[in-house]
C-alpha cells in the first residue's frame, strides 16, 4: 500500500476503473454471444436484433479504449458474416 496520499488516491480511482472496464467488457462479450447463439440456432430475426443491440456497445468500447478499434470492426464483420450467412 502506497504511503503518499496522492499515490493511496490512484490505487483506488485505478480501481474504479478497473471495475467498470470489467463490467464493459463482460457486457460486449455476452451481447456477442447472444448473436452467435441465434445465428447457431438458426433464427435470423433473434440475431439480426441481437447484433443491432449489440453494435453499438462495440462502438462504444472502440470509442473508450476499452478494445482496438480493429478488433471492434473485426467482431462486427464477424458477426455480420455468420447474420449473412444464415440466408
Amino acid at each position: 500500500m502506497p504511503n503518499i496520499k496522492s499515490a493511496k488516491k490512484r490505487v483506488l480511482v485505478s480501481e474504479k476503473a478497473r471495475q467498470r472496464n470489467v463490467a464493459a467488457r463482460s457486457k460486449m462479450r455476452t451481447l456477442m454471444k447472444k448473436v452467435i447463439n441465434a445465428c447457431l440456432q438458426g433464427d435470423k430475426e433473434a440475431a439480426v436484433a441481437a447484433f443491432k443491440v449489440a453494435e453499438p456497445v462495440l462502438d462504444r468500447a472502440a470509442c473508450k479504449g476499452l478494445v482496438h478499434k480493429n478488433k471492434a470492426a473485426r467482431h462486427k464483420s464477424e458477426l455480420a458474416a455468420r447474420i449473412k450467412a444464415l440466408g
